[in-house]
């Protein structure tokens, strides 16, 4: 899978040159790509924003840089072309498992007080947005995107990782424990130390449902 970030401020993706995606990038099992928007202007002084039309605080990202950008990175649109936008789709689960069967993605990442909707109607597939709440910029939604869609790339990671991981089954994930067997007086749970891999799932599911139950009921309900 290919992923192209475009972005005014690139220094901030260094964090997916570390652990899994690092590895998986150099491996050539995943291909990252952060793009400054700033290459693309046509303004001297490498000027991507300026004040809306219409009034209002703050500074509004320009659509030509935008659109330069773009149209040369994915000149023949095959990737899905996406505005990270508290505006959009809820990212989930469900959107992750779909994007990670696509050859490739590209995520525009806004700042200031937004983008010139004519960038959005020209060259955006889909808004999305991580949840209700504003950042700063679309740089995080966008770091955490190409983390949750990455996992799901062929190689990335072992496949089983994902079977029995939070969303993935409806529930949250049940508790988990490793050496030593008893910690600060609490030890681990019998059953897991028992061998009985029937009564570990047993005991997993049981688990995973009452957590579930008590901190993310909306999932059952779904």
């Amino acid at each position: 899978m290919k992923i192209d970030i475009l972005t005014l401020f690139p220094e901030m993706f260094s964090a997916l040159k570390s652990s899994i995606l690092g590895r998986a990038t150099k491996s050539a099992k995943l291909s990252i790509n952060v793009h400054d928007i700033r290459d693309y202007t046509e303004n001297k002084h490498r000027k991507c924003d300026d004040t809306p039309f219409g009034g209002g605080a703050g500074m509004v990202m320009m659509a030509q840089p935008i659109g330069s950008a773009i149209t040369a990175i994915d000149p023949e649109h095959k990737a899905k072309r996406v505005f990270l936008s508290p505006r959009g789709r809820v990212f989930n689960q469900k959107i992750v498992e779909e994007y990670s069967k696509l050859d490739g993605i590209l995520l525009l990442c806004g700042h200031y007080e937004g983008v010139d909707q004519r960038a959005i109607d020209l060259f955006i597939d889909e808004e999305l947005s991580v949840g209700d709440y504003v950042l700063t910029g679309g740089e995080i939604p966008a770091m955490a995107v190409t983390d949750a869609v990455s996992r799901y790339v062929d190689g990335v990671i072992n496949k089983e990782s994902l079977k029995e991981e939070s969303f993935s089954s409806g529930y949250l994930e049940y508790p988990q424990y490793t050496k030593p067997q008893e910690y600060c007086g609490l030890k681990v749970p019998e059953v897991l130390l028992s061998g009985n891999h029937g009564e570990v799932d047993k005991w997993r599911r049981e688990r995973a449902e009452e957590i579930t139950k008590a901190r993310r009921p909306d999932l059952l309900e779904k």
